[in-house]
């Protein structure tokens, strides 16, 4: 299959465009114009890189000419900006162009990149928290950043476009963590943090962790036998982790001391304000913003098992992604370059 894929040079697309070229399909990534990702660079067959941008319909026309398979991995995803308007747009009206253009190139299949912040949160059975599945409704109150409430409008304009007759097939990845996470995304930065000895405390949360290859494997298992206009959760069944257990393991993994100290949402929520506050005096992104805190007041635990069944989602061990985060981290200097920072 030619298959056209937005986000390539982040985290999740990475990984998707390097199984993709492994099991033998032509790829056609969307870049900026003049813009060569240096992550993609170690391949052995380097996709074709296409110039155009979200916000131009007539760039995405050219780019998914000819393509069968459509994956729009792309996003903006920040927790705190000055301006949440390029978000908005990159979002909500970039996704109605990717999936609008990968209709009139004929797509058979349209993958829609989503998250799990879509959807509705675990409520606890008996005092036990029980994983949520696809059938969960966010809640307007749980949208808690400007991040996830774009990623929840965009998801409605798939699930609108899917109903119209398009092939669109929705996937909401959890919280991958593994190799080539070059920015690095937020739960990277944790890694990274936790390695360097930048992490003091902690807030009492929880994620659902899943092997970044998992999710990629999971967005062309979509396309293979995903039902239009179903969304399924890309996580693992073993990977609902408290932020102490995830800590323990990266203790256990690396020999170094977790933090004991946990820090209480309220005092976590005021410090955030203040470092908001502040970060509009000195443009200087927050070390926590207000949004993040205000996800992390919930155990974001999932069930992936209609992507398992449905899909053959495959379930990688966590641990494993943790190893190899760890040692990409490591082997590209992330970690001795922010101790360098302090």
């Amino acid at each position: 299959m030619r298959c056209f894929v937005t986000g390539a040079s982040g985290f999740i697309g990475n990984n998707l465009v390097r199984e993709l070229l492994r099991d033998g399909h032509e790829v056609r990534a969307l870049v900026r114009a003049g813009q060569r990702p240096a992550s993609l660079s170690d391949l052995d067959f380097e996709p074709e890189l296409v110039s155009g941008d979200l916000r131009d319909r007539a760039s995405l026309d050219r780019a998914l000419a000819g393509c069968d398979w459509c994956f729009h991995a792309g996003a903006s995803y920040y927790l705190w900006m000055k301006d949440y308007t390029p978000m908005y747009a990159s979002n909500v009206d970039g996704t109605r162009n990717v999936l609008e253009a990968a209709g009139r190139a004929g797509c058979t299949r349209i993958v829609y990149t989503s998250t799990v912040g879509c959807i509705g949160l675990p409520k606890p059975v008996n005092g036990r928290i029980q994983s949520s599945d696809e059938t969960a409704v966010a809640q307007e109150s749980q949208l808690s950043n400007p991040y996830k409430h774009s990623k929840w409008q965009a998801e409605c304009l798939a699930q609108e476009k899917a109903s119209a007759g398009l092939p669109v097939v929705i996937v909401n990845p959890s919280a991958p963590v593994g190799p080539y996470d070059v920015k690095p995304t937020p739960t990277g930065q944790m890694i990274v943090d936790f390695l360097a000895g930048n992490m003091p405390a902690y807030m009492d949360t929880g994620l659902n962790w899943v092997h970044v290859r998992d999710v990629a494997r999971g967005h062309i298992l979509a396309a293979e036998k995903g039902r239009i206009g179903e969304r399924y959760i890309l996580g693992n069944a073993d990977g609902n982790w408290t932020m102490r257990e995830t800590l323990e393991e990266l203790s256990a993994i690396t020999g170094l001391r977790a933090p004991k100290l946990r820090i209480p949402y309220a005092i976590a929520l005021g410090a955030a304000y203040l470092n908001e506050t502040v970060a509009r005096i000195t443009k200087i992104p927050p070390k926590a913003a207000v949004g993040a805190v205000r996800m992390a007041r919930y155990k974001m635990f999932f069930n992936p098992a209609k992507a398992v069944n449905e899909l053959g989602l495959p379930q990688t061990p966590p641990q494993e992604g943790f190893r190899e985060a760890i040692n990409w981290f490591q082997e590209r200097g992330y970690i001795d370059r922010l101790k360098k920072t302090r």
